[in-house]
């Protein structure tokens, strides 16, 4: 991973910051579930979700930080019904130009340290399209399976992709 990155979870300062991050890199890719600019939350909400995750055991989002510029962001997203809470949902994007740096892995890597240390997730799941190779290696290399394959999940210009569902019990 690139010297200049630092890897930290969100200040409440941020959120103008990831708003704007995520918007941007909707845009930069296909790959991602969202569009430019369909990022669903403001400003003020954003604010409202980093409290939301500070104040759950099993939740987490960390940015990996250029200076002040957002290089990538990666997040567990954990319920709190019973049966499902020990799942954490996880959710990774790096913008284009910082990919091929290390920077995924290094937020993966943190993501499933904190799955293994915060006393409640014992599964991660994620969602990711089966065409979308690079992200696949990354993933089966860091211990995740092919769980399934979700056909035409995804349509884009009148065509249909398939997502796989991948998981890290821990």
């Amino acid at each position: 991973m690139a010297e200049s990155i630092t890897i930290r979870e969100p200040h409440l300062e941020d959120a103008e910051r990831i708003v704007n991050f995520y918007n941007f890199v909707g845009g930069e890719t296909t790959f991602l579930s969202f569009e430019k600019d369909e990022y669903p939350l403001n400003v003020d909400e954003q604010k409202e979700s980093i409290i939301s995750i500070k104040n759950h055991p099993a939740c987490i989002m960390l940015l990996a930080m250029d200076g002040e510029e957002i290089a990538g962001i990666g997040t567990i997203h954990s319920g709190n019904k019973v049966k499902s809470r020990h799942q954490g949902e996880l959710g990774i994007v790096v913008a284009k130009k910082y990919q091929g740096k290390g920077i995924g892995k290094e937020l993966m890597n943190n993501l499933i340290d904190f799955c293994r240390n915060n006393g409640v997730t014992t599964r991660i799941q994620l969602d990711t399209r089966c065409d979308n190779e690079v992200a696949v290696k990354l993933y089966e290399k860091l211990g995740f399976e092919i769980e399934g394959k979700l056909p035409n999940t995804t349509l884009i210009d009148g065509t249909y992709y398939d997502l796989y569902v991948m998981g890290l019990m821990l």
